[in-house]
């Protein structure tokens, strides 16, 4: 059990992640139609990179989340939570409960960040028809 972050945890969390969500029944063929075989080490770097980011403040990831997820095919509100709770199995097999909590916290923060962005914006229309001084405001 891992007792702190470091890449190496990372890299660990990633691979037992990854490996469970590829052979999940739900969310291995979304993840199978976006990301071919030969690309998935491509993929894992630059999931290494976002986490290393996102829990060590490294600074390495440099993509958009929104504009990747926007072109998966498949992917809905309805897998997020499968997608949490393999994250969260895999957080509990790593870390040690405090950390794996922590860690978790963060993939649903991420994920409800994910979800707002790609599924429940109001259209800019509708946004710009609420704009204060718009010809429908009231």
């Amino acid at each position: 059990m891992q007792t702190e972050l470091s890449e190496a945890a990372i890299a660990a969390l990633l691979e037992r992640f990854y490996g469970e969500v590829r052979r999940d029944p739900e969310l291995g063929p979304v993840f199978g139609r976006a990301i071919s075989d030969a690309d998935w080490p491509g993929h894992m770097a630059r999931i290494a990179d976002f986490w290393s980011s996102v829990l060590l403040k490294t600074g390495r990831y440099q993509g958009n989340p929104f504009a990747v997820h926007t072109r998966v095919e498949g992917i809905s509100p309805a897998l997020f939570g499968r997608w949490l709770q393999l994250f969260d199995e895999s957080c509990r097999a790593i870390f040690v409960p405090p950390l794996a909590e922590a860690v978790h916290a963060r993939a649903v923060l991420i994920g409800d960040s994910l979800q707002a962005g790609l599924f429940f914006r109001p259209p800019l229309a509708a946004a710009k028809r609420t704009e204060p001084g718009s010809p429908s405001d009231p």
